[in-house]
């Protein structure tokens, strides 16, 4: 039985702004395992962007997809599929307003079409553009989550689909969209519940909007100092910036390392 699981988001939080891990940090996951405390990455990336985070870290229980998809020590234990009708309806949508949009799941993405906002939004996170095809991928394979690429029409978006999908802006250039109500929160619920792991303490570390749900659902929730203003009024502790220390500092806060 362990005696902590420690969630961890990945861009600005456990990530340094290359989007790569620190040899501490990297560290710091191993020694929490010698602690038997659990290492969880909680994000709103999929399985197939982060090989390397995973290897260094040795980490094989994720929180992916915004929750839509959880790994637990490599098997899944959940997954919430975006229903094939709706995310047509919601391609057709962006693609009325000029916007593209990325279909993904655990194990690729597909976009349908290029535009500024793709390219600064993968820009912004240091990651190549998904080729294209997301018309004849979707006719192939679930779809967990889906990146609208868009600034400024974040409004339209729920208005039109708000029975159906949840949206989380997570960069200037983009938005996460998830089943509704899909949520890092529902995530770690369904990996808790479904892994046998209930009555263990539990640590969240974030810094954005995605993260707020499992800020608000975690026994003990980290914001980064580098955090959005409105997402540190969750936090019981402020650690440092992520290319300060913070997760060190957090864990040890905690007495978790």
């Amino acid at each position: 039985m362990y005696k902590g699981i420690a969630f961890f988001d990945l861009d600005h939080t456990l990530l340094n702004e290359q989007t790569k891990v620190d040899d501490e940090v990297a560290e710091a996951m191993k020694q929490l395992r010698r602690n038997n405390v659990l290492p969880v990455i909680s994000t709103g990336r999929n399985i197939f962007e982060i090989p390397e985070i995973l290897e260094k870290t040795a980490i094989d229980t994720v929180v992916s997809a915004n929750g839509d998809y959880v790994l637990f020590e490599n098997k899944p234990v959940y997954e919430a599929i975006i229903k094939p009708e709706i995310v047509s309806n919601f391609l057709d949508f962006a693609k009325s307003l000029g916007e593209s949009t990325t279909v993904m799941n655990n194990l690729g993405a597909a976009i349908n079409f290029v535009t500024e906002d793709t390219k600064n939004n993968y820009a912004s996170i240091n990651t190549r553009i998904p080729p294209l095809g997301a018309e004849d991928y979707i006719k192939q394979h679930p779809i967990y989550m889906m990146v609208v690429n868009t600034v400024g029409h974040d409004q339209k978006y729920i208005d039109t689909f708000d029975d159906t999908l949840t949206f989380y802006r997570n960069t200037p250039f983009s938005m996460d969209v998830v089943v509704k109500n899909g949520s890092k929160k529902r995530g770690i619920q369904e990996l808790i519940t479904n892994a046998g792991l209930t009555g263990i303490p539990t640590y969240g570390f974030g810094d954005g909007n995605n993260d707020v749900p499992m800020l608000q659902y975690v026994d003990h929730p980290v914001v980064m100092g580098n955090g959005l203003p409105h997402v540190k009024e969750y936090a019981e502790f402020i650690t440092t910036n992520n290319t300060d220390h913070g997760i060190v500092n957090g864990l040890k806060h905690y007495h978790l390392i």
